[in-house]
């Protein structure tokens, strides 16, 4: 009796099984069924909105059709206008900063600017000097400075005549 017992026990934990698979089964064959349906509609849902099979659609459909495309489109707008906008600001932030930078780097300019202009009175001011260290010299007390960077204006001139003493003491050397 316990052997009959165990198979009875044995059969209905199959057959519980083996229904529960089969509702389970029919559960998704009826899912399935509701997807493909489900999906038949999107495509056509998908076709019409495209501008395509609208062959069968009445005006109202139509309308409605039209409402939903113009809905969207504004959606579509909104979001495009956005996007430009965040890209606008982000931009100009780039082009302030851009700006920032380029105000520093005239003032560094404006600086090395100032800073070279010192340098070069400094060291025109030291080469005067020593120009005139050498080329001067003081015979009774007077100092004659030649500046090698001034113009010359050289020009031709006639001998002066000499009195007859000067001309006999240059001939007398000795």
């Amino acid at each position: 009796m316990a052997k009959r017992d165990w198979q009875n026990r044995n059969v209905k934990k199959k057959r519980k099984i083996l229904g529960k698979k089969w509702l389970n089964a029919s559960h998704c064959q009826r899912e399935v069924a509701s997807l493909s349906q489900q999906l038949q509609h999107l495509q056509e849902c998908h076709r019409q909105v495209m501008g395509e099979q609208l062959t069968g659609l009445s005006a109202k459909n139509l309308q409605n059709l039209e409402n939903q495309l113009e809905k969207s489109l504004k959606s579509v707008r909104a979001k495009k206008k956005q996007i430009f906008s965040d890209e606008i600001k982000e931009l100009n932030s780039k082009g302030n900063a851009i700006h920032q930078e380029n105000i520093g780097l005239q003032k560094k300019i404006s600086l090395l600017h100032q800073e070279n202009n010192a340098l070069r009175k400094k060291v025109y001011k030291a080469r005067d000097v020593n120009e005139a260290y050498q080329y001067s010299y003081e015979p009774s007390n007077r100092t004659i400075v030649h500046d090698l960077f001034a113009p010359s204006n050289l020009q031709p001139s006639q001998p002066q005549p000499q009195s007859k003493e000067a001309c006999l003491e240059a001939t007398n050397l000795g």
